[in-house]
């Protein structure tokens, strides 16, 4: 994330939790303390830059013991602090949140990505996260060993079954669209069966979606997809879960995308301690 856009989205859940100012500062408090992060779950750390960028701001010193995507154990020490009191308890909660939230999200998808490890599929995350947090989220996801479907609206065009419905010809459409969006922006379409995905194929489309498909449709189409287009890139997302990850990602896909990792994602319980 470019710093200036980080430095803003920090400021803005700052001014939340302190709004017109913390009231334990009115008592003027110097002392200089140490405090630290201790795990109390284990799980797959994330957040790291977000949480050193905050003290930053606050001229909190920060040191952590792991980087983003380790894993921890109970009891972990994860970051020490050492600053004013003030400045450190008028963040903690701040601090707290980042860290359970992102490394929620991280532990989770960490769990997926493993269940199809060795597999040449991969996994990706969706557009479902919480609002003016996509950023990170998906960073969160990629900790955990994801890779980063599109950002927005702007870097790939998905046509859905929303799009669809209105377009006559889908060729005739990729082909007047190709000369409109940028030359890198790949086009994928979402199909919900195997008559669609011919003509998705057909079409001169990157990427093709597998929508909420059983497993013996996905095999079916990727043996058309071998046969008409071996370079469209496929997608298999809906109903797949930890239970059936494997078996989706043995289908022949290249990818499967999961929006259960971020809106499934438990916080990780974590506590500051002051010495």
């Amino acid at each position: 994330m470019q710093k200036i856009l980080l430095d803003d989205f920090l400021k803005q859940i700052l001014r939340e939790d302190i709004g017109r100012g913390d009231l334990y500062m009115r008592i003027a408090n110097k002392s200089v303390v140490e405090s630290y992060i201790v795990a109390k779950e284990e799980g797959i750390f994330s957040g790291k830059i977000y949480v050193e960028r905050l003290c930053e701001l606050l001229d909190i010193k920060s040191e952590f013991s792991l980087e983003d995507g380790g894993g921890f154990k109970i009891g972990q020490k994860l970051v020490r602090f050492i600053g004013n009191i003030n400045d450190i308890l008028s963040a903690e909660r701040t601090i707290l949140n980042l860290l359970e939230h992102s490394s929620g999200i991280a532990t989770l998808t960490n769990m997926y990505a493993k269940a199809i490890e060795g597999s040449k599929c991969i996994l990706l995350d969706t557009r479902k996260t919480r609002p003016l947090l996509r950023d990170f989220e998906k960073y969160s996801t990629r900790n955990g060993g994801a890779i980063n479907h599109r950002l927005g609206l702007d870097d790939c065009l998905m046509l859905k079954d929303t799009h669809l419905s209105r377009i006559l010809s889908l060729k005739k459409f990729i082909a007047d669209v190709r000369c409109k969006i940028p030359i890198t922006a790949k086009i994928e379409v979402e199909c919900e069966n195997p008559l669609q995905a011919r003509e998705a194929l057909e079409a001169g489309i990157d990427i093709l979606m597998c929508d909420n498909m059983e497993i013996p449709m996905i095999k079916e189409i990727v043996k058309m997809r071998n046969e008409l287009a071996p370079y469209v890139f496929l997608e298999a997302s809906g109903g797949i879960t930890l239970n059936n990850l494997k078996e989706y990602a043995s289908s022949g896909v290249d990818a499967i995308s999961c929006g259960a990792i971020i809106h499934q994602a438990k916080w990780i319980d974590m506590s500051m301690k002051i010495d």
